[in-house]
């Protein structure tokens, strides 16, 4: 094979790439790092969601991990322990459900609405 033939040297054929090629990986790498950045701002943000009126309150981060529960005194009740325990579960899971909304939104606003999948969002 003669030098600089086939399919070597970073461009379709064995040339340099060209300038739409060369576009396309900055467009790309804008939007790897425009992601990332993304990313960084929604694990820093929090979602907070109630349960029985108030009576408890679950605060989740962008990370998804349940950072504060904050449980009204009142909803103490020894003998109706599963309520509050039913009340607890739906507080954090409507705040993961609100964590998890954020960053799909975020994912679309910035997509334009493409499945990437794979990103952990």
């Amino acid at each position: 094979m003669a030098k600089g033939k086939g399919f070597g040297g970073g461009g379709f054929g064995g040339g340099k790439p060209g300038r739409q090629q060369m576009d396309m990986m900055r467009q790309a790498q804008k939007m790897q790092e425009d992601m990332l950045r993304m990313q960084e701002e929604l694990e820093a943000q929090t979602y907070e969601a109630t349960a029985g009126g108030g009576m408890v309150k679950a605060v989740v981060s962008g990370k998804k991990e349940l950072t504060t529960l904050t449980i009204d005194p009142e909803a103490v009740d020894p003998e109706d322990v599963e309520m509050l325990q039913d009340m607890v579960v739906a507080a954090v899971n409507e705040a993961m459900r609100a964590s998890e909304a954020a960053a799909t939104e975020q994912m679309n606003s910035l997509t334009g609405g493409l499945n990437l999948g794979g990103f952990g969002f």
